[in-house]
């Protein structure tokens, strides 16, 4: 097992790496402390949000010489124990969905466990990490193509501050003519099995090259793995140094090749555990797949809290840092309390009566499972999003913002040749936002709105976890309204063209290919987004191109916040975009994006975005994109020279998205659709 320091900024140390093998939850660090000194424990440096969206609890991590997998949140426990107190983030809301999609048994959101270092070559935070395993197991010598596991190898690295020379090496390679003996370096096999519930396996090469039979010359042969492309692809080859059986991994492939694969074991690297009976048919995956690991994660923005959410903070502060028979014992002792939550939540204004009210309600049993359940069927990530768009929608509150929530906003003057369908620009001065990470999947993303709660691979070994990672960025952005009436009638327009209708049926038949067996029980229909939000998706695009070019940031650095739905009962129809930009320094950021808010710098900024819109350099095929024929593909006329962004930018894997929607394009050759913005106010 290794350990990766969580780093808060570009000037965290790498470390070094120590391997352990347990099913127990254990304290890497004092473990490495106690050892010998060329095996430290730290391997390297990783960024909150980076563990958090990319290389989170169960994916895999590159390292120069091997890789490793972020372990569960049973041997974090551990590393929290070195600390007398845990820094928890306070986000009721936030909280509340959590608990919807694990259970009210998480009573916390826990920062990374990182500390600032005073000066470079401090030790502050030395004794803090994130535990990790080493995964794949199976290594590849590239001296001379051994294939085995991981104890055939040898793990090295002598340099306190080189976590580069952290390797395993196989020590006794005869390499591949008559040098004799040398020291190899070994690169981790890459071809693993994975199932639609999230289980991970390595690659059954022994069974494999023997077609599911014993080695008739040794119980247990050594082998090789012969690849021109080093590993990378699933054209290697599998040879029986012993009987010089030889089988490629190839075959493996497709319909036929899982066919021949074994049923899954139920294997969970990060938990060092198997489920018991999984059963289900596995595929070949390869270790840098795109679909090996997907983040279920939610964010919001921390918004000013009304005397109500002021009191189920409380609630909230009380369950996280008191033990349910603690909350029982003390109830009519509200100094306990104070006592307990001092540094923790702020009492200053909260009386005893109001004390005693939010620990009876911390004492109250939440709801059943079954009821927990329907809840979450019935829930939508707009909820989320709700308070933020009718906070925006009261200009008059701005003057009287409580600044203790870290969102400062200002109305700007809208300028007089902004185009008329937009309304109302906002300058997001300063915000907070904080992120939960949920679980993840494999195969599949999982979509979050009514999908089978099973889907998330479980964080822990057999109970549901008290608390989930999550991170706090502060940051600015520009809040940009579209005219509703305007959207309302083009949307009507577009509904009945054949270019909707492509897409609706792209839809359905990705849906049914793409995601899980759950996706039987599910209308595609529910999950299409309406036209308003292929339409506020695409303006988002092209304004993070435009932007990136003046603020100051790169496009990677820029997110959108999409705020486009139909009305509902409780909720009116909402059109508008927050284009971001959020650091995990306490300072936030410089302000280079919310300057963009000035009248005539913005007006500017979307003229030039809509002129660079209507033209593509992979025009007339981009704009000529449309599903046909069953294809399945989630955007129309968009690609990466007009319209995609960074994964970090948006918020749907670049999917429904098509400039048609935003002007009438002159390339289209068939049905012309109406753009949002006409043809003659972008070019």
């Amino acid at each position: 097992m290794t350990s990766i320091d969580p780093a808060g900024g570009d000037e965290a140390e790498p470390t070094d790496a120590m391997i352990f093998e347990s099913a127990e939850p254990m304290d890497l660090l004092a473990e490495a402390e106690e050892s010998q000194a060329h095996n430290r424990a730290k391997v390297g440096a990783a960024r909150p949000s980076a563990l958090l969206y990319t290389y989170g609890v169960g994916s895999i991590m590159d390292l120069p010489q091997f890789s490793i997998m972020p372990a569960g949140l049973d041997d974090w426990e551990p590393i929290w124990r070195r600390r007398q107190t845990v820094p928890l983030i306070d986000e009721p809301r936030l909280l509340d969905v959590v608990q919807k999609h694990l259970g009210r048994s998480v009573r916390q959101l826990r920062d990374f466990p990182w500390q600032p270092k005073r000066v470079a070559q401090s030790q502050e935070g030395s004794d803090l990490g994130v535990p990790a395993r080493v995964f794949p197991q199976w290594l590849r010598c590239t001296g001379c193509d051994y294939l085995g596991p991981l104890p055939r190898f040898t793990y090295t690295n002598t340099h306190p501050y080189r976590s580069d020379l952290a390797a395993f090496t196989h020590e006794s390679c005869p390499g591949r003519g008559s040098g004799g003996r040398r020291r190899s370096a070994a690169v981790p096999a890459r071809h693993l099995l994975a199932c639609v519930d999230g289980h991970l396996d390595e690659f059954p090469y022994l069974l494999w090259v023997h077609r599911g039979e014993d080695c008739p010359a040794a119980p247990l042969p050594d082998l090789q793995l012969l690849d021109s492309n080093l590993g990378q692809g699933a054209g290697a080859v599998v040879v029986c140094t012993r009987c010089r059986e030889r089988r490629g991994v190839g075959e493996a492939q497709g319909e036929v090749g899982r066919r021949k694969l074994p049923a899954c074991r139920g294997r969970h690297p990060h938990l060092d555990a198997f489920d018991q009976a999984c059963g289900l048919p596995t595929r070949l995956i390869m270790m840098g797949a795109a679909n090996l690991w997907f983040a279920a994660t939610q964010s919001v923005i921390v918004m000013p809290r009304t005397a109500q959410e002021d009191q189920s903070a409380l609630v909230a502060a009380i369950r996280a840092h008191v033990t349910p028979d603690r909350i029982a014992k003390y109830s009519d002792d509200p100094d306990y309390f104070r006592d307990v939550l001092v540094g923790k939540h702020d009492l200053a204004e909260v009386s005893d009566d109001q004390l005693r009210s939010a620990v009876s309600n911390a004492l109250e049993p939440g709801p059943s499972e079954e009821e927990r359940h329907a809840e979450l069927r019935e829930w939508d990530p707009i909820e989320l999003r709700l308070p933020e768009w009718d906070y925006l929608q009261k200009p008059v509150l701005f003057p009287q913002q409580d600044n203790t929530s870290g969102l400062m906003v200002t109305e700007m003057p809208r300028g007089q040749s902004l185009r008329r369908q937009l309304t109302r620009v906002i300058a997001v001065n300063r915000m907070k936002k904080v992120n939960a990470f949920m679980g993840f999947t494999r195969i599949d993303e999982m979509d979050r709105v009514g999908d089978l709660p099973t889907r998330l691979v479980k964080l822990t070994r057999g109970r549901r976890p008290t608390w989930v990672p999550a991170t706090e960025d502060r940051g600015e952005g520009v809040f940009v309204q579209l005219d509703e009436e305007a959207v309302a009638v083009w949307e009507q327009r577009i509904r009945p063209t054949g270019l909707w209708a492509a897409h609706c049926a792209a839809h359905e038949l990705n849906f049914r290919k793409r995601f899980s067996e759950s996706a039987a029980q599910v209308d595609p229909g529910t999950r299409l987004p309406p036209p308003r939000y292929w339409l506020v998706h695409t303006f988002a695009h092209i304004l993070i191109r435009e932007m990136a070019m003046s603020c100051g940031y790169g496009a990677a650095s820029l997110s959108e916040r999409l705020y486009a739905w139909s009305a509902a009962p409780g909720r009116p129809a909402a059109a508008g975009l927050l284009i971001c930009t959020t650091a995990s320094d306490s300072e936030g950021t410089l302000g280079g994006l919310v300057a963009l808010s000035d009248p005539e710098r913005l007006e500017e900024l979307v003229d030039d975005a809509l002129r660079r819109a209507a033209r593509c350099s992979s025009d007339p095929v981009c704009g000529q994109r449309t599903p046909r024929h069953g294809e399945d593909f989630l955007h129309g006329a968009a690609c990466h020279c007009c319209c995609f962004a960074s994964e970090t930018s948006c918020e749907r894997a670049n999917r429904f998205l098509d400039r048609r929607f935003l002007l009438t394009l002159p390339t289209i050759e068939d049905e012309r659709v109406p753009g949002f913005f006409s043809a003659h106010d972008a070019v």
